[in-house]
């Protein structure tokens, strides 16, 4: 344990160090530390985008894709990821010009839509960002118990308090700065490896056909590889780090450029990433596929495992000060709409301090180990729910804010009538309703897609909105 926690350790103040000594070269407004506006050149846009995006889940999640569902299933995780950035380029575009000043996806659905519909997808900007924050903690907690056995609660107070330090003393600036020193150790890493498992491990890819040719039929894993894109593209235009970084780019071709590159960039890395679960097959570690790359490398050389767990821990550091960095910034401005007479300090650490009482919760709550992939789920489905309708009002100006809110609750509760419950064998309303009613993942989705987006179309009949309303609307935090 001791020299697991060691590696632990001087990786995360190695980071951490980086992100302090950067954010205390200069004081920046209250404007540069939520959003660095029309800043941002294209490289150092690639290099935040791709390490904002790359977590933990990375060496969790797509292995287990592919243990359990295939290849199909893979490449529609690989697939759903890049398409999660490239849709940036479209709806980027449209949001900058409607509101040039802006800082998060929220100020638009309040001046848009209205209160109500505001509170819905705020609650759901914040609950979809704080599960991930929590979800990266627990996992890299749980790597560490299985590689190095250190104790859950030691690795998550480690690396959050670490990333804490100089999210809080330098804001955004700090985190693409520290994107930027990560992205460099990111790529290698993950390429050593790749390189080290097929060196090491042996070339699988061959062999693996024949002894698990289910994997690899090709008309097995479509139902979970369309969830996934459903799932993963409707979540992620909900989290606020993505909106933050279509401010910060220079100008909306440095934007489109940078959301184009980096989902070609995640494409290829979420499918090689997949192909780590291989080498499990055959082995016992094939019977945990969620941690199946943690249960690999304890079989393989020391060096080799040391640098997958501080690629492990800069992936982790990556997307967690990226998440902080956005509720923050989500708090701020709405703290400066409710209270136009604070100064923008105050504005800032009111921000700060209910964005460490959620790191607070979300640590504690990792320190327990307990699986959030279910509440997950429950995440995407309301994000599915409310995705037609919130970005149906960018380009349909008859659609009103009460037509949308309902239109997104029964399209919630018809997702639900198909969202399994906790232990997967029926639906969760669908026990209440008529317990034969199967718990499926894509009816659910499909549904919850669906429904809203055929209500608002029908609906959309009310006063035309006027979108110049936007820009006069959102203004600057001075």
């Amino acid at each position: 344990m001791e020299y697991g926690l060691l590696i632990y350790i001087i990786t995360v103040v190695f980071f951490a160090g980086l992100g302090i000594w950067f954010a205390r070269q200069k004081r920046w407004s209250v404007e540069q530390f939520i959003s660095s506006k029309n800043s941002l050149k294209v490289g150092a846009s690639i290099a935040t985008i791709f390490a904002s995006g790359m977590g933990a889940w990375l060496l969790f999640g797509p292995a287990e894709t592919l243990l359990t569902s295939g290849i199909v299933a893979l490449s529609g995780y690989a697939l759903a990821s890049a398409l999660s950035l490239w849709i940036f380029m479209w709806l980027g575009v449209k949001i900058r010009a409607l509101m040039p000043k802006g800082h998060t996806l929220t100020e638009y659905v309040l001046h848009r839509f209205g209160k109500w519909m505001y509170l819905f997808v705020l609650i759901v900007t914040i609950l979809f960002m704080g599960l991930g924050m929590t979800a990266e903690l627990t996992g890299i907690s749980l790597a560490g118990q299985v590689v190095f056995d250190i104790p859950l609660g030691v690795s998550a107070v480690i690396i959050g308090v670490g990333v804490l330090f100089y999210v809080m003393l330098g804001g955004f600036k700090a985190s693409v700065f520290t994107d930027k020193v990560q992205t460099w150790f990111i790529l290698p890493l993950f390429a050593i490896l790749a390189v080290g498992l097929m060196y090491v491990g042996g070339n699988v890819l061959t062999g693996a056909p024949l002894r698990a040719p289910e994997l690899f039929n090709i008309g097995n894993g479509w139902a979970l590889g369309i969830t996934l894109i459903i799932a993963i593209v409707s979540a992620e235009l909900f989290n606020q780090s993505w909106w933050q970084r279509v401010f910060a780019a220079k100008n909306k071709s440095v934007m489109k450029k940078a959301y184009g590159w980096a989902g070609l960039l995640v494409l290829p890395v979420v499918f090689i990433a997949g192909l780590f679960g291989l080498w499990a097959l055959g082995s016992p570690a094939a019977q945990q596929p969620s941690a199946a790359l943690f249960w690999i490398l304890l079989a393989m050389p020391q060096w080799l495992l040391i640098l997958g767990m501080i690629l492990a821990v800069a992936l982790v550091m990556s997307s967690i000060d990226t998440a902080l960095n956005a509720m923050i910034s989500v708090f701020t401005v709405d703290f400066a709409r409710m209270k136009p007479r604070w100064k923008s300090e105050k504005l800032l650490n009111a921000g700060k301090i209910v964005v460490l009482i959620l790191a607070i919760i979300g640590i504690t709550i990792a320190t327990q180990g307990f699986s959030v992939l279910y509440l997950f789920l429950l995440a995407d489905l309301v994000t599915v729910a409310i995705v037609f309708p919130v970005f149906y009002g960018l380009f349909q100006a008859k659609l009103d804010g009460h037509t949308a809110l309902i239109a997104s609750i029964i399209g919630l509760l018809g997702g639900f009538v198909f969202f399994p419950d906790p232990n997967y064998a029926t639906s969760l309303l669908g026990s209440l309703i008529n317990p034969s009613i199967p718990g499926n993942l894509l009816y659910s989705f499909l549904a919850a897609l669906i429904i809203p987006a055929l209500l608002c179309i029908w609906l959309a009949k009310g006063r035309s909105f006027d979108f110049k309303r936007l820009k006069k609307k959102v203004k600057a935090i001075n």
